[in-house]
C-alpha cells in the first residue's frame, strides 16, 4: 500500500485501525532493524520499537507531508534510539566507551545475532563509533539511504552526513585491521 493511501485509511475515522495496523505491517521490520542496529539487544529494540509505533499513533494527525513518511518515522525511530542510548548512559553513570562494552558483550552472547566472525568484527566496530557516526553509517551501508533522506532523518546538512560517513569507514577500516 503506498504512503498516501495509509494516510488517507489513517485520517479516515472508519479506516483509521485497518490504515495504521497495515502502516505497522509496512514499516515495523524495517524500524525493528534500524533501531536494533543502534541498541543492540533484542529485547531493548522490540520495547523501543513498539514504543516508536505508539509514537506514531499519537502523532500521525501532525505529519504534515512536507517529507516521506519513511523518513517521518525513522526520525521518530531515530530519537527513540538516542534518547535511550542516552538514558542508559546516565543510568548507570557509565562513559560511551562503557555503554559500547556492554553492547559489545551483548553482541557476543546474543542468540539473535548470527553470523560470521567478519560480521561480529564489523558490529564490534560499530559500538566504538560515536553515536552520530553509527547512524549514519547504518542508514547509508545498511539501509542504502541516500544523504537526502538521511538528512531529513536527522536535520543535518549532506555534507555533514559525508563527512561523518567518512570518518566512520576510516575508523571501521581500522578497528578491523588491528583486530
Amino acid at each position: 500500500m503506498e504512503d498516501k493511501e495509509l494516510l488517507s485509511k489513517i485520517r479516515n475515522p472508519e479506516t483509521r485501525n485497518y490504515g495504521f495496523n497495515m502502516l505497522v505491517r509496512t514499516y515495523q521490520q524495517r524500524v525493528y532493524w534500524h533501531v536494533r542496529k543502534m541498541v543492540i539487544d533484542h529485547d531493548d529494540a522490540d520495547d523501543l520499537t513498539q514504543e516508536v509505533f505508539i509514537k506514531i499513533h499519537r502523532y500521525i494527525d501532525n505529519f504534515r507531508e512536507d517529507s516521506q513518511l519513511f523518513t517521518w518515522i525513522y526520525r521518530i525511530a531515530t530519537n527513540e534510539c538516542l534518547s535511550f542510548l542516552d538514558k542508559k548512559k546516565k543510568r548507570f553513570f557509565l562513559p560511551i566507551g562503557d555503554v559500547a562494552g556492554e553492547l559489545g558483550g551483548k553482541l557476543d552472547s546474543s542468540a539473535h545475532i548470527s553470523g560470521d566472525e567478519i560480521q561480529l568484527k564489523l558490529q564490534k566496530a560499530l559500538l566504538k563509533l560515536p553515536e552520530k557516526q553509527r547512524l549514519v553509517f547504518n542508514m547509508k551501508y545498511f539501509d542504502d539511504m541516500s544523504y537526502e533522506d538521511i538528512s531529513e532523518v536527522t536535520e543535518t546538512s549532506v555534507g555533514a552526513l559525508k563527512a561523518s560517513y567518512h570518518h566512520a569507514v576510516k575508523k571501521i577500516e581500522e578497528f578491523l585491521t588491528q583486530h
